[in-house]
């Protein structure tokens, strides 16, 4: 409710008190009038006398003390993500049980947005679909360029010793995937991976390119071939570079 709507109500208040006053001179009948109690008219005029006009305005419902209310501390938390990084409540929910051990449901946060006011972003805050902030990097053809990417997987059980490795390629002209997982991260696997690439993708590829730090057993893969497949290595980004002639695997 604004500041317009709270002093209108003050003054449909303050017209009532005066025409109990001044027109009929009986509380009942203005309350009949009025559709209203005569326990509500009588507090109406207590506040009058006592704060004046001020005193007939809207007060908020909300109690004194509430056991349940969230801690300040984490309502400042909420506010600081709402304004710095522009969280959802979804988000904000997920961001304080994972890195605060603070769990607040999503509708909770919601709540406490809407009640300072920042359930919606300004427009120049607000999430912008993809194909207006971005645009995907892709190659003009297939096999131009093959990113390879090298990936620890947790074992699913603590007491579990065994490491894998999933090794994956993803072609940047069709986005085409090829994965494998490998209990060890060295030199043979790293040609097995990229001799599994090259026989399962469907067109010629021209170059294998990974990060430096994932790309540490590819370079060494490069200086010994796999399967006849000769493997250049170029630096900053590492890009190995692949000969599939018809003449590679003879």
């Amino acid at each position: 409710m604004n500041e317009r709507e709270l002093d209108r109500n003050a003054a449909r208040r303050l017209a009532i008190i005066r025409h109990a006053q001044e027109v009929t001179g009986n509380v009942a009948l203005t309350c009949r009038y009025y559709g209203i109690s005569r326990q509500v008219f009588y507090r109406w005029p207590r506040r009058y006398q006592a704060e004046g006009v001020a005193g007939l305005r809207d007060r908020s419902r909300r109690p004194l003390h509430c056991p349940h209310e969230t801690p300040a501390e984490v309502v400042g938390k909420i506010i600081y993500l709402r304004t710095t990084y522009h969280f959802g409540p979804a988000k904000i929910s997920m961001y304080l049980k994972r890195y605060h051990d603070i769990e607040i449901s999503t509708s909770g946060v919601w709540r406490i947005l809407k009640r300072v006011d920042l359930s919606r972003l300004p427009a120049y805050q607000r999430y912008q679909r993809h194909d207006r902030k971005w645009k995907r990097y892709e190659k003009p053809q297939p096999g131009h360029a093959v990113q390879v990417d090298v990936k620890f997987i947790a074992p699913l059980s603590s007491s579990s010793r065994k490491k894998y490795y999933q090794f994956t390629a993803i072609d940047d002209c069709t986005r085409i995937r090829v994965l494998r997982i490998y209990d060890k991260l060295n030199q043979k696997t790293a040609i097995q991976f990229a001799d599994y690439v090259l026989d399962k993708l469907p067109f010629r590829v021209e170059a294998i390119q990974t990060d430096i730090q994932d790309g540490w057993c590819l370079r060494k893969a490069a200086h010994c071939p796999a399967g006849g497949v000769r493997l250049a290595v170029d630096r900053r980004p590492p890009v190995f570079v692949a000969d599939r002639s018809e003449h590679a695997h003879a």
